[in-house]
C-alpha cells in the first residue's frame, strides 16, 4: 500500500478526538453527578442525572461540531444530495428505519419468542417522566453523537476497507453493544443497517441523524401518551372481531 492509499483509509486525528469526547461524556456522570448534588443540594437525584447530561452532552456537542466543520467545507461536500433530496431522504428515511425496526421486531416476537419491552427504553421513559427535560437527549443529543461515531466514523471508515454489508455488520453490533440492550441486538442492528443505507446514499451525516431523532421522538410520544396496554387489548378485540367475521 503506497502513500496516498494510506492515507485514504487512516483515521484523521479530530475523528479520534471525537471518538474520546464520547467516551469522556459517557463517563463524565460518575464526576458530574456528585459536583452537582454539592452544587445544587436541594435537587432530586434524578435532577442532578438529567442536568449534568444536559450539560455535559450540550458541551461535547458543541466540540464535535467544531471538529467536523472541516467535513463541512463546500470542497468537501461535492457529488452530495441536494436541499430537496435531502429533505426527502430525511423523510423517507423515518420510514425506511421503521420498516427495518419493524421486521426486526417481528422476527424478535415470532420466531426468537422475545415479548418483553426494552429496558434501555424502559429506562429511558422513566427519566423523562420525573424530569421531562431529558427528553431532549434522545430526540436531539442521542442521534446526534451516535450517528457523528456509528455511522460517519465507524461505518465510514470500515466502509472503506470492505463492502457495505460487512461494514454495516460490524459498526451496527457496537451501536447494538454499547446500548447494553442484548435482548434487542438485532432490532438496534437492523437500525443500523437503515442509517449506514441512508448515510451512503445521501453522503450527508445531516439524513440517518434526522431519521434517527424522528424515531426516537416517536418512540417517547407513544410511551408517554398511549397506553400500551388498553392499546394491545383494543387491537386483540379486533383480532378477535375479524376472525369472528371471517369464520361467519
Amino acid at each position: 500500500m503506497n502513500d496516498e492509499q494510506k492515507e485514504t483509509v487512516e483515521l484523521p486525528q479530530r475523528y479520534w478526538i471525537i471518538i474520546f469526547t464520547y467516551i469522556l461524556v459517557q463517563l463524565s456522570p460518575l464526576v458530574g453527578m456528585g459536583l452537582f448534588e454539592r452544587v445544587f443540594p436541594s435537587l432530586e437525584k434524578v435532577d442532578h442525572f438529567v442536568y449534568w447530561h444536559l450539560f455535559s452532552y450540550t458541551i461535547a456537542a458543541f466540540v464535535m461540531l467544531y471538529l467536523i466543520r472541516e467535513d463541512m467545507k463546500p470542497s468537501n461536500m461535492r457529488d452530495r444530495e441536494g436541499i430537496g433530496k435531502l429533505i426527502g431522504w430525511s423523510i423517507g428515511g423515518v420510514f425506511i428505519a421503521y420498516g427495518a425496526q419493524m421486521i426486526a421486531n417481528i422476527i424478535n416476537f415470532q420466531f426468537i419468542g422475545i415479548d418483553q419491552a426494552s429496558e434501555n427504553t424502559t429506562d429511558i421513559i422513566s427519566i423523562i417522566e420525573a424530569n421531562y427535560w431529558f427528553i431532549i437527549v434522545p430526540i436531539v443529543f442521542a442521534p446526534f453523537f451516535e450517528e457523528l461515531i456509528f455511522r460517519k466514523i465507524f461505518f465510514g471508515q470500515l466502509y472503506k476497507r470492505m463492502n457495505f454489508f460487512f461494514a454495516a455488520l460490524l459498526s451496527s453490533l457496537i451501536f447494538s453493544a454499547l446500548h447494553l440492550d442484548f435482548t434487542f441486538t438485532l432490532t438496534y442492528v437492523a437500525m443500523g443497517f437503515a442509517f449506514s443505507y441512508l448515510y451512503v446514499k445521501t453522503k450527508r451525516i445531516i439524513v440517518p441523524m434526522i431519521a434517527h431523532g424522528a424515531m426516537n421522538a416517536t418512540a417517547v410520544l407513544i410511551n408517554l401518551f398511549v397506553d400500551i396496554e388498553d392499546l394491545e387489548r383494543r387491537l386483540q378485540e379486533l383480532e378477535n372481531t375479524a376472525t369472528i367475521l371471517i369464520g361467519g
